[in-house]
């Protein structure tokens, strides 16, 4: 059972919660159908932390810098981006400052050359030059300007698409919450994350949400390919100074850093629905999301219904944070209306004729909390894709309830961090370069 301060503040954040809900439901009729990837800063516990995109010691002792993205101007898209410095652990200062490592150490981070580009080349990066992969800031500088992976380096990282969760309607990829997570993740997978702030209900119902998802993962497969373009122009052009093509076009941090071919999908509760649909879209599209390769996905405490009751909705129905009749109306706020069914394809992931054969999704680890009321829907899927030998381990953990490693109140608690760690270790398996090294 939690402390008794979580008992208290759960019961607060349920009242909260339903209110906003009922007050969205009520303004419903009224709303603008452009639809809104995030609320107001005074709808959530704490201010939106800005965008930061240095590693000086403002960023915090991970070390993380991040830069807000707007990649369609005609909709309401938006990303959060957090990329690792890539130098927090080259020196020995830097190493002594550094996080402990993961429990059971068994991915040692690449060291860096000093002598590589990367430490040598003195100069100041624009966006411009950045997209173009001419030049690059010194280690030493306070402020990030990019470093140019090389085959020297290894450098090129994976990219981690996550998503938040909220119910639908609340949340956003740039709370607080939200923020510190993706920092924590971005650390210890030593990867790029791409926290997506798609359109929330009731403005925007389904499948605008899932739609979103899948919108920036084809995006980010488009920067893949401008940034190959660029290199290969820069190639041709020789040293005559020549503009790489599309330069102007490519996100620099993704250019200069990002691996497509590792791309791991991460959905935090309702989250864990969008990531499912974006791993089964990405499945049937193929070849044709290259060089997107999404190998793994990590579904938290999803937010998965159905009609027929499971044990753990009818004993846990009341349970804590987010229980049955509040998750009800969350529902109720993102189907269209006239089309409300537990067993919707986007509530159920066993509905048949969902999608692909669940013989060909990605492995997936899915982290469920013993107090949660829809854990067993999750185990039970999780069930299913073992049975076509998918990798599709559990990660149980007592006495957690739902967000109990991303809620704003839970995220420095020990469980919390411990929960992340579990996940870095299992995401390595499929993002290391040198290959699975252990499995659960």
């Amino acid at each position: 059972m939690p402390p008794v301060a979580i008992q208290l503040y759960s019961l607060l954040f349920k009242l909260i919660l339903r209110r906003r809900l009922s007050s969205l439901s009520a303004s419903a009729a009224s709303s603008s159908s452009f639809g809104v990837s995030s609320r107001a800063a005074a709808d959530h516990h704490h201010p939106s932390p800005p965008s930061n995109p240095s590693f000086s010691s403002a960023t915090g002792a991970d070390a993380v810098a991040t830069k807000d993205l707007h990649p369609d101007p005609l909709s309401s898209l938006h990303l959060r981006l957090f990329l690792p410095n890539p130098h927090h652990s080259a020196t020995p200062a830097a190493a002594a400052n550094a996080p402990p490592p993961l429990r059971r150490n068994s991915f040692p981070q690449p060291a860096h050359d000093a002598g590589s580009p990367a430490a040598a080349v003195g100069q100041e990066l624009s966006r411009r030059a950045s997209a173009s992969f001419s030049g690059v800031s010194p280690s030493a500088a306070p402020c990030y300007g990019g470093y140019l992976p090389t085959a020297r380096s290894g450098r090129r990282l994976p990219v981690i698409v996550q998503f938040h969760g909220g119910a639908f309607a609340t949340g956003a990829a740039d709370s607080a919450a939200n923020d510190a997570f993706c920092r924590r993740v971005a650390r210890l997978c030593d990867a790029i994350v791409v926290a997506v702030g798609y359109r929330l209900a009731p403005e925007s119902r389904y499948p605008a949400a899932f739609e979103d998802g899948f919108t920036v993962l084809k995006w980010i497969a488009k920067q893949a390919n401008l940034a190959a373009c660029g290199r290969t122009m820069a190639r041709g052009a020789g040293s005559g100074g020549a503009d790489s093509f599309g330069a102007a076009l490519v996100e620099p941090w993704l250019a200069a850093h990002a691996d497509p071919s590792r791309c791991v999908l991460l959905g935090v509760s309702c989250g864990a629905n969008i990531a499912d649909y974006v791993a089964r879209k990405a499945v049937e599209a193929g070849k044709l999301l290259d060089p997107i390769k999404v190998v793994a996905q990590v579904l938290m405490y999803p937010f998965f219904m159905g009609t027929n009751p499971t044990q753990s909705e009818l004993k846990l129905a009341n349970s804590y944070f987010y229980d049955k009749s509040t998750c009800l109306l969350a529902w109720k706020l993102f189907l269209p209306e006239g089309e409300f069914s537990l067993d919707h394809p986007a509530a159920n992931p066993l509905v048949p004729g969902k999608g692909p054969p669940l013989k060909l999704m990605p492995p997936t680890l899915t982290v469920v909390a013993e107090l949660d009321w829809m854990k067993d829907r999750a185990i039970a899927y999780s069930e299913e894709l073992r049975k076509v030998n998918v990798d599709a381990p559990v990660l149980e953990y007592k006495d957690a309830v739902h967000e109990f490693a991303t809620l704003d109140v839970l995220l420095k608690t020990p469980l919390a961090q411990a929960c992340a760690e579990d996940i870095a270790i299992w995401v390595k398996k499929y993002i290391s370069l040198r290959g699975h090294e252990l499995s659960y």
